[in-house]
């Protein structure tokens, strides 16, 4: 049992070493040249397939010699170019127009935050003149609070004595006009005194007119 494990794990090791490699790796086409030919074959008596141009990302599925069997991303076309023109780090071309799509990138952000900060910074500027603005209208609303809370003080002052002359006015109304009908039963009772006075000398001196005649109708009576 073991015998023909061991053997088994022999036999799968020899197959995977003799096999060529399934996997494929990434290279590119150097950027010394502008084109480069995609042959059918390793060799330059094989026709060409396409032309490929500097920078090309490849996919490398194994190399024979000097020519190296690729095929395009994706899988599209597959054929043999000279081993010598593939690369493993990123072209310059490359890596130049991916630092010129940075650095327009990077421009287009700084204008974008230079423009955010001016608006910020008008809108700072904004602010600040409503902020003194409102404060001037605040410390002039507080102002005229203050003479309105004085006038208002005023005015109560002043109601309240006008109400205090006004019950003072209305007492000395009521006291007046005590005192007139006071003077109208004083002058009425003067005036029935007056009268009463008046018909009492009358009458006495109608008793006295009349007693004297008497006495004289008497005393001619004596003399007759």
């Amino acid at each position: 049992m073991r015998k023909s494990l061991l053997v088994f794990c022999l036999l799968s090791c020899a197959i995977l070493y003799f096999l060529p490699p399934c996997w494929a790796s990434k290279a590119y086409l150097t950027d010394s040249f502008e084109e480069f030919t995609l042959r059918s074959g390793p060799g330059y008596e094989y026709r060409i397939i396409t032309m490929l141009s500097s920078g090309q990302a490849l996919e490398v599925h194994e190399s024979q010699k000097e020519w190296s069997r690729v095929s395009l991303p994706g899988g599209d076309r597959e054929g043999w170019v000279v081993s010598r023109y593939l690369i493993n780090r990123v072209p310059w071309s490359i890596q130049a127009n991916s630092l010129r799509e940075e650095n327009a990138s990077l421009k287009a952000k700084l204008s974008q935050i230079e423009s955010a900060f001016n608006e910020a910074r008008q809108e700072k500027t904004k602010l600040a003149f409503e902020f003194e603005k409102n404060s001037k209208l605040l410390e002039e609303t507080t102002d005229r609070y203050e003479s309105l809370k004085q006038g208002a003080d005023g005015y109560l002052k002043l109601k309240k004595i006008h109400e205090l002359n006004e019950a003072a006015l209305k007492a000395a109304r009521a006291d007046n006009e005590r005192l007139r009908k006071e003077q109208e039963e004083l002058r009425s009772s003067q005036l029935n005194q007056w009268f009463a006075t008046g018909a009492l000398v009358l009458l006495c001196g109608l008793l006295l007119g009349v007693m004297i005649g008497r006495q004289q109708k008497t005393r001619k009576s004596l003399y007759t």
